[in-house]
């Protein structure tokens, strides 16, 4: 007697595809405005994230930002400059380095908050809730959040570790 056990078939599909998102984000007419399209292509999120959970980290990178640059920004716009592309730096391609620092910031703390509340899921839809390599990523995009506050600030950038 011969026995042929049949397994189910194996399905390959892709991950979900990035729903289109719209929209700006507004913080005053100093601030260039956050595009979520360009964040959402620029820092890799995925097509699980929503349009309102981007919002939502956006605008709490966005507010964080605002919070690290304000003194700052008083005082640029107290020496005259209405707009942070306005204030004196080198540009990349026409752009203010300090507008492409000042995405980066934003982009990188979306990020982070996104890694951190949102675990991934591997292809059995297991998710690992204290994934330290999750851990790492986010502490990554923070401190490229802040490497990129402190150059708009022309601080010093400095590292340590304790040994």
């Amino acid at each position: 007697m011969t026995m042929i056990a049949n397994a189910p078939p194996i399905i390959v599909t892709d991950p979900p595809s990035k729903p289109p998102i719209t929209g700006v984000l507004d913080a005053g007419s100093f601030w260039p405005h956050i595009d979520l399209a360009k964040l959402r292509d620029s820092v890799d999120v995925d097509g699980s994230v929503t349009a309102g959970r981007l919002t939502h980290a956006a605008a709490n990178a966005l507010a964080s930002v605002i919070k690290d640059l304000s003194n700052w920004a008083t005082a640029q716009a107290a020496a005259g400059f209405d707009t942070l592309s306005s204030v004196p730096a080198i540009a990349i391609n026409g752009t203010s380095v300090n507008v492409l620092c000042f995405e980066r910031a934003v982009y990188a703390y979306s990020k982070a908050d996104l890694i951190e509340r949102y675990a991934g899921a591997d292809a059995t839809g297991r998710t690992e809730p204290g994934d330290e390599r999750r851990e790492l990523q986010a502490s990554d995009y923070r401190a490229d959040a802040l490497r990129a506050v402190r150059d708009i600030l022309g601080v010093a950038r400095m590292e340590s570790e304790l040994i």
